[in-house]
């Protein structure tokens, strides 16, 4: 069967059109949509190649920005698929709020089995998510209940990697195609450190805050009292030009100390705990 594309470079066109012939194999499916760069790339070739028969589906909770949600609907609306929201509550999963290293399994279990019951609702033979070939170099307990239950990654499967993705993305003229990246709020916290409602809500203000500033690409981890901010290196410059507004708003919201760190933003670091 063949598909026509955009003309992109070779060796991502050839993966293209080994995830465009899965996806026709597989008939119909559920895809895990968090609106990010790799599941919206997901769902947008899902649609093209399977139509009506694809179903993307959005969970919201605590940990996802009700901003990041309004995105989500706004890029399903512009490719076409059938798009559901549900909800769930990871603080409904006893191990969430204590925080181990392998909390993501326990969240990611919970995830999939609601879009698997979906799934069997509408009589879709398969899930599938947006994880991607480069984030095999990170650590995800997620990956172990993606395993368990069966979940398909098609994109990491035919070997797509983050770049390829927001390339193709890119000749698709898709809006997600210069999106930076977002992991859920829990993924603020280190390990160990315990995770509440309170404390959601007071890194998701502060983040909040910086992106009103014109900062694309941050992160302000909860260390206590103290909030590290992860940001582009290059945007160094505009936070220290707002460095007043930004004490006050962090204090406002219950920091005492706000420093930033000088390695800049970059995925998985608290997971360089694990890795000493």
């Amino acid at each position: 069967m063949t598909f026509l594309v955009s003309p992109v470079k070779t060796t991502e066109q050839e993966k293209l059109n080994h995830l465009q012939q899965m996806l026709h194999d597989l008939k119909s499916c559920a895809i895990a949509y968090s609106g990010g760069m790799d599941s919206t790339f997901l769902s947008k070739v899902t649609y093209d190649v399977l139509g009506d028969n694809a179903l993307a589906v959005t969970v919201t909770s605590s940990t996802y920005p009700a901003r990041e949600l309004e995105e989500a609907k706004q890029y399903a609306k512009e490719i076409g698929i059938p798009h559901l929201v549900i909800h769930a509550e990871e603080f409904a999963i006893p191990q969430f709020s204590e925080n181990p290293p392998d909390r993501c399994y326990y969240c990611k279990k919970e995830l999939f089995q609601k879009i698997q019951r979906i799934a069997q609702q509408h009589h879709l033979n398969a899930v599938l998510d947006g994880s991607n070939a480069d984030d095999r170099r990170d650590y995800r307990p997620g990956d172990r209940a993606r395993s368990e239950l069966g979940i398909r990654s098609p994109l990491q499967e035919v070997g797509l990697t983050k770049q390829e993705i927001r390339d193709l993305s890119t000749s698709l003229h898709l809006a997600s195609a210069d999106k930076p990246p977002f992991a859920c709020l829990a993924s603020r916290f280190p390990y160990g450190v315990k995770i509440t409602k309170e404390r959601l809500e007071q890194v998701a203000s502060a983040e909040e805050y910086l992106f009103s500033l014109g900062i694309r690409q941050c992160r302000v981890r909860y260390h206590n009292e103290i909030a590290r901010i992860e940001m582009n290196r290059e945007d160094i410059p505009l936070l220290l030009t707002n460095t007043e507004k930004v004490i006050k708003q962090f204090k406002t919201l219950g920091f005492i100390y706000i420093t930033v760190d000088l390695e800049g933003y970059r995925t998985g670091s608290l997971n360089e705990v694990l890795n000493q």
